[in-house]
C-alpha cells in the first residue's frame, strides 16, 4: 500500500500547498525522472548519431543508448518488483540539455567543431546523470531496495566511463582536428583577398 504524503498547512491565500513526501515517494519521483531522461535521449540520439563525424563518437552515441534502453527495462521492473506504478513525470532537465544539443545540430556545420560541441552537450547531460543515479542509490540504500542499489552502481560505473572516454576522445582526436580546421579555414580567408587581386591584375594586363 502506497504511502499517504503529508501535507502542510496553507501559509496563505493562493499560495501551492506543500508536501512532506514519504521517502519511498521521494524514490519513486527518482526512478521516474531517470526513466524519462533515458526514453528522451533514445528519441534524441539518432539525431545526434548521424550528425557527428568522428565515428568513435557515433559508436560511444549508440552505446549509450543500449545502455538507455537497458536502464528502462531494469526500471520497469523494479517497480514491478515493489507493487507500485510508476509516476507520471516529464524531466524537464533532460529536456533542456537535449534541447540545446540538437540545437547545435541545426546551427554548427557537420564537422570537427559539431563533434567538439556535441561531445560537451552529452558530457553536461551525462554528468546530470550520474548526479541522478547517484541519488537514487542513495535513496535505494537508506530504504533497503537492494535491487534498485545494483542497477544504479551499474549505470554509475557505466556512465563513469563513458564520460572518462569523451574527455580522452575530444582531447587526443576531436579537439586538434578542429583547430586544425579552424586554422585551415583562417588561411583560405587570408589567402582569398590575395588570389582576388591577382586576378583583377591579369585582367588589367590584358586589357
Amino acid at each position: 500500500m502506497a504511502a499517504k504524503k503529508k501535507t502542510a498547512k496553507s501559509s496563505g491565500r493562493g499560495r501551492t500547498q506543500k508536501t512532506s513526501p514519504e521517502p519511498m515517494d521521494m524514490l519513486h519521483t527518482e526512478l521516474a525522472e531517470i526513466y524519462s531522461a533515458e526514453n528522451q535521449l533514445m528519441k534524441a540520439a539518432p539525431r545526434l548519431s548521424k550528425a557527428v563525424e568522428n565515428e568513435t563518437l557515433r559508436e560511444m552515441l549508440d552505446r549509450r543508448v543500449e545502455q538507455a534502453e537497458q536502464l528502462i527495462e531494469d526500471i520497469d521492473g523494479i517497480f514491478e518488483e515493489m507493487g507500485h506504478s510508476m509516476p507520471r513525470k516529464k524531466n524537464v532537465a533532460a529536456e533542456g540539455l537535449l534541447r540545446d544539443a540538437l540545437q547545435h545540430v541545426q546551427e554548427i556545420q557537420r564537422g570537427p567543431a559539431l563533434d567538439a560541441t556535441l561531445i560537451g552537450a552529452v558530457q553536461k547531460l551525462e554528468h546530470y546523470c550520474i548526479a541522478a543515479w547517484g541519488t537514487t542509490r542513495a535513496f535505494a540504500q537508506a530504504m533497503g531496495e537492494e535491487t534498485t542499489v545494483e542497477v544504479m552502481e551499474r549505470v554509475l560505473e557505466e556512465g563513469k566511463e563513458m564520460d572518462e572516454q569523451m574527455t580522452e576522445l575530444a582531447e587526443s582526436e576531436v579537439n586538434p582536428a578542429m583547430m586544425e580546421a579552424g586554422e585551415e579555414e583562417m588561411e583560405e580567408e587570408e589567402e582569398a583577398p590575395r588570389r582576388r587581386g591577382g586576378r583583377r591584375g591579369g585582367d588589367e594586363a590584358r586589357a
